[in-house]
């Protein structure tokens, strides 16, 4: 016993290294022109536990023998790049990782392992670790050392003839410089005690190698040593509370899915087990909130939208993949709940309320330092980068806050162009939103731009858009109510889902590595469709039913369909599904109630073409009468329209009235109307 005492760590850490795995990454070095050595900490306790011990205890002085055995094995592997670079353990993978709300006193000086999501970085600046100074009586440099957040001055001039006390001028060339930065990193929303803010922790990265591997919003694995200390006010001195800090060692992104980890064997199994069952949507739209009665078609666009669509990156041009679907319904008919569902189901899900939601909240927030620099934090969107987020109540944002919304809808990137900061960050998110119609329930004779107060420019950005209404009726109340009572009486599903939550998830993550292709079959079907659909449209005067967009909408719903069963191509019966479901959205929201047509305009302008044709016949004979007498008298105006275009005249006041609304005529007098 008394010999172990004895042994050297650093012969321990050189004994490690000189097996094969090691050798072979050391001499790899040399090749990639690296300078970081990762180790994985499972490696070194399997080698000798109490030399793991040891690490975690005192890291700092065991790191040191773990560097300086790294550099005597590169020596003996590659002895030329060993007289150039120093090499840097970098340990990774500790058993188990501290969480941010445990790190504490007990902590500090010990190496451990956090997780979290990085919420903010610093820019990279160079840090000096040891400063040169020249004296400026009689030229001698000195060296120092430098540790602290400050710059030290050596104490006395080193040349025995001279031992000024100062003064000293730094010089930079000869000083040693290294790259260093700030993360801000935050507890995962999963990791959250209920009720409680999540905590965060400073990070201070140091090396050329561990900075700019992460940024904002992935999630991260950070080995390093805790540290404390002392804020500093100015005349009193340092504080007696201390701040605790991370010093990183080495740092992993763990990939922006939480769950990327890959399923194990039987998961995989099972997996693949449930693709092969034909009635494997079915299952799946049986799984999405069994709690809530009904819906089919919700739940099957729902399906749609955790699959997702196969993103294309064309030299010119991005076209997106991801589906964005919009809910509008009567109070109480389940909305927010179903939100609520799909942000903890996806595998990347974030659900946000309108009220409570700004511009800078859901893209990204510039952010003074205290430094004096800005830096950028990331939004809702951007965090959920590769996700799903669920905006509730969307027709209660502020305007100005739902313009943002925009440009992360179609391009799935946000801009941001504030203080001096031009950034353009990648939110490629899917987005279901539920509004509340404007006037408390949803009229059904009234377009849907009237309906809900959302501008015409989100409303086309939405691939598919339901109405969900609360309509009396015996024989689905009935069932409703049963529904109802048995969850109140057991506090349980009374449907058990066909696929369990956590083996869903896992199922949808799994699925969407599948890129499927468009089959013949399934293109003609949705081309026909498409020409059907614009053919009906040529008649001069009617309405145009569906536009490129929609197309789209359709190619994206029949390849989320065709991922849902993991097959690689896109079958002719995805494509009837996809036509079958944007035919009902349409149905809800994109009819044009006085001529029973299928308009797209409702959705993409927000006026149907029979109302604009309307609109321009009044224009029209407005001009006519304008051109004789200077003004049009409106009495004059009414009975024109009665009389020669059977325009009824309580109709002929709205359309008169609405023209006045948008400013396109006016009345110079009490009585008369001119064009503006």
């Amino acid at each position: 016993m008394a010999e172990l005492e004895v042994i050297d760590p650093q012969e321990r850490f050189l004994e490690l290294f000189k097996t094969e795995k090691y050798r072979q990454r050391i001499s790899q070095l040399a090749v990639t022109g690296k300078t970081s050595l990762i180790v994985d900490f499972e490696d070194i306790l399997t080698f000798d536990h109490r030399l793991a011990d040891e690490l975690l205890e005192k890291p700092e002085e065991y790191l040191k023998h773990a560097d300086n055995a790294a550099q005597n094995q590169l020596g003996i592997e590659a002895p030329e790049y060993a007289e150039k670079q120093k090499i840097t353990v970098r340990i990774v993978k500790l058993l188990e990782a501290t969480p941010l709300r445990k790190l504490g006193a007990a902590h500090i000086g010990k190496m451990a392992m956090v997780e979290g999501i990085v919420v903010r970085s610093t820019p990279v600046r160079p840090m000096v670790m040891r400063a040169a100074f020249k004296c400026r009586g009689c030229g001698n440099i000195t060296y120092v050392d430098q540790y602290g957040p400050f710059l030290k001055a050596p104490f006395a001039c080193t040349d025995p003839s001279c031992r000024r006390k100062g003064p000293f001028d730094f010089i930079q060339e000869e000083s040693a410089f290294i790259d260093s930065q700030d993360l801000r990193v935050q507890e995962r929303p999963e990791d959250l005690p209920p009720g409680q803010l999540p905590r965060t922790l400073h990070v201070k990265l140091v090396g050329s190698e561990i900075v700019d591997v992460a940024r904002p919003g992935d999630h991260v694995s950070i080995v390093g040593v805790v540290r404390a200390s002392a804020p500093t006010m100015p005349r009193v001195g340092k504080l007696r509370t201390f701040v605790l800090h991370l010093d990183a060692n080495s740092i992993e992104v763990l990939g922006k899915e939480p769950e990327t980890m890959l399923p194990s064997p039987e998961e995989e199994k099972q997996i693949l087990e449930l693709a092969k069952d034909p009635w494997i949507h079915r299952k799946i739209i049986g799984s999405i909130a069994p709690s809530i009665y009904g819906y089919e078609h919700i739940k099957e666009a729902i399906m749609y939208l955790l699959f997702g669509g196969v993103t294309k990156n064309l030299p010119d041009i991005t076209i997106r993949g991801e589906l964005n679907v919009l809910l509008i319904g009567d109070p109480g008919t389940a909305k927010s709940q179903l939100l609520q569902y799909v942000a903890r189901i996806a595998p990347r899900g974030l659900y946000t309320s309108g009220r409570g939601t700004t511009a800078a909240g859901l893209t990204a927030a510039v952010i003074r330092e205290k430094g004096g620099g800005m830096s950028l934090e990331a939004g809702a969107l951007v965090l959920a980068d590769k996700g799903i987020a669920c905006i509730d109540e969307m027709d209660k944002m502020r305007p100005e806050d739902r313009v943002a919304i925009h440009e992360a809808m179609e391009q799935h990137t946000v801009s941001v162009a504030k203080g001096g900061i031009v950034a353009t960050l990648n939110a490629r998110t899917a987005i279901l939103a539920a509004a509340n119609p404007t006037l408390g329930r949803y009229e059904p004779h009234r377009t849907v731009a009237e309906n809900i107060s959302l501008p015409v420019t989100i409303l086309s950005r939405f691939d598919l858009i339901f109405v969900l209404r609360d309509v009396p009726s015996k024989e689905v109340d009935g069932k409703m109510s049963e529904h109802i009572l048995e969850i109140h009486r057991k506090g349980l599903s009374p449907i058990e889902p066909p696929i369990p939550v956590d083996l869903l998830r896992k199922y949808i993550t799994y699925a969407k590595s599948i890129k499927p292709v468009l089959t013949n079959e399934a293109l003609q079907r949705l081309k026909d469709f498409y020409l059907a659909m614009r053919s009906v449209s040529e008649t001069e005067g009617s309405p145009v039913a569906i536009t490129a967009r929609q197309l789209e909408s359709l190619i994206r719903l029949a390849e989320a369909r065709a991922r849902a069963s993991m097959r690689s191509e896109v079958l002719a019966e995805d494509a009837e599904a996809a036509i079958n479901i944007m035919k009902r959205s349409l149905e809800e929201v994109g009819i044009d109630l006085s001529s029973y047509k299928f308009d797209i305009d409702l959705i993409m302008t927000g006026k149907p073409k029979s109302l604009r044709d309307r609109l321009q016949i009044v224009l029209s004979l407005l001009a006519e009468m304008e051109k004789e007498t200077g003004l049009a008298e409106k009495v004059a105006l009414v009975n024109r329209l009665e009389a020669e275009y059977k325009i009824p005249r309580n109709e002929a006041e709205r359309l008169i009235g609405q023209l006045q609304r948008e400013g396109t005529i006016y009345e110079p007098r009490e009585g008369y109307l001119k064009r503006t």
